[in-house]
């Protein structure tokens, strides 16, 4: 979500269009694709008189406009990514309307990477954790290829704990991994939680356009967490990040949390991965580093937009219905 402030004269007067029907993604009428941005005020030089009375302009105020930046992902009933789609291919809802205005539209690839590798290291994985060290290691090596990436290296066993912090060193980070060591009980939700409110919230606001994204390699279960599940989710709905599940749970049967792993990255508009071993994952990791890479993105003004820290529901769809659309499933307004 972008705020931008404009200054108007006080005599305009703008009154909201009402919202039209659902229909494709089509901008409305008149308006020309690309965000509107504002103009940086340039700061007083030393010794500039500024003005002590607010009335010396007396004909101007403000007026908030609000965008949403939506990323999302088009696949087809194999699981494979479809480029090349169109602003027309699709149809939105905001809140269940139609939004006002379709600001810009673009299939967007290589943008910066913010990647969060979260780590389970709790007892109940200690059979499993040099898989989930060489999963992690893997990826790192795979996704970072550009200086502008960064990542940083979670740990979690009854507390989360970062071994890493925000770097583009491979070297540091494959260190962070190697610092976890398994042992005590396992607060996933806690951990989630945690990632996105201390590391990706506070770098998903007036930042250059990048990707946010979380690694979590686990096996879904949780016993210690005082954060629930969809505390979780919605953190990572604020904070605007898409989460990527690696299952460490390898035998046949599917249990509880598989369910919670499917859950967090279908609600966020990720997915999660059950490689049977570490041998299987080199396909995971390749089908994530595509749709980061290349990805779809939409910026569009709500109707009734209310900034009132309410949820917001999206819903985005193919019209083409052989394809399938993954993309977060709402978002939080501001609240002033």
């Amino acid at each position: 979500m972008a705020c931008f402030l404009f200054l108007v004269p006080a005599s305009s007067v703008f009154a909201q269009q009402p919202a039209p029907a659902p229909a494709p993604v089509t901008p409305a009428p008149g308006s020309a694709p690309g965000s509107q941005t504002a103009q940086p005020q340039t700061p007083a030089s030393p010794g500039t008189q500024q003005p002590a009375n607010p009335d010396d302009h007396p004909f101007t105020l403000p007026v908030t406009v609000n965008e949403v930046n939506l990323i999302f992902t088009v696949i087809d009933k194999h699981g494979n990514f479809i480029p090349n789609l169109k602003q027309s291919d699709f149809a939105l809802l905001d809140d269940q309307k139609a939004p006002t205005r379709i600001s810009s539209f673009t299939q967007q690839t290589n943008l910066p990477l913010r990647v969060g590798i979260v780590i389970d290291a709790s007892t109940s994985i200690r059979t499993r954790f040099q898989f989930e060290q060489q999963a992690a290691t893997e990826f790192l090596l795979q996704i970072l290829k550009s200086r502008s990436d960064r990542a940083f290296v979670m740990g979690f066993d009854s507390t989360p704990a970062i071994t890493q912090d925000w770097t583009n060193n491979l070297d540091a980070l494959q260190t962070g991994v190697n610092k976890l060591r398994p042992g005590g009980g396992t607060a996933l939700y806690d951990a989630v939680y945690t990632a996105c409110r201390d590391k990706l919230l506070d770098i998903s606001r007036g930042q250059e356009p990048v990707r946010r994204a979380m690694v979590l390699v686990s096996d879904g279960n949780d016993n210690q967490s005082r954060a629930y599940m969809d505390d979780a989710i919605k953190m990572c709905q604020r904070s605007e990040t898409i989460i990527y599940a690696i299952s460490t749970n390898w035998t046949p049967s599917r249990g509880k949390g598989d369910d919670v792993l499917q859950k967090m990255a279908g609600d966020t508009g990720g997915r999660a991965f059950f490689p049977p071993s570490v041998d299987d994952i080199t396909a995971g990791f390749n089908s994530i580093e595509e749709e980061l890479r290349s990805q779809y993105a939409l910026t569009y003004t709500p109707a009734d937009f209310r900034a009132d820290g309410a949820f917001r529901t999206i819903y985005l769809f193919a019209n083409d219905r052989k394809y399938s659309v993954r993309a977060r499933k709402g978002y939080f307004s501001p609240k002033q």
